[in-house]
């Protein structure tokens, strides 16, 4: 097959063709609707989300988690790790701060993870 070139198309029209011209670009983006904005789709967030905290400093892990919580995610199992400060740090975080809201419940799952509810996102927004 072969290719068309400016000289080929210009023929078939019978003007000057000249690919970059205004009047070219507004009746292609006419002809393809480019001037109609497409409707954002929303993300449906996850039912159920897994974090794992391992290797995370307490700032790494505290922004992982508040965008979990604002995600609308609505269940989660965060793994701490069993030892180490991100334990202790999870639960006073989900009972004392501003994340507090944004849980419903929490409880262990084993020595180093916690299975949490967190509340829908439009509760949130509300708040």
């Amino acid at each position: 097959m072969k290719q068309l070139t400016d000289k080929d198309i210009a023929e078939m029209i019978g003007t000057d063709f000249t690919p970059d011209d205004a009047t070219t670009r507004h009746s292609v983006r006419s002809e393809l609707h480019l001037s109609q904005r497409i409707p954002h789709q929303p993300i449906t967030p996850l039912q159920h989300a897994t974090l794992d905290l391992h290797q995370f400093t307490e700032e790494q892990a505290w922004t992982a988690i508040m965008e979990l919580a604002q995600s609308g995610t609505r269940t989660a199992n965060i793994i701490t790790g069993a030892s180490g400060i991100l334990k202790i740090k999870f639960q006073q975080w989900a009972r004392t701060s501003i994340l507090s809201p944004y849980i419903i419940s929490f409880c262990p799952i084993n020595n180093g993870s916690f299975f949490v509810k967190f509340t829908k996102k439009d509760t949130q927004n509300n708040n």
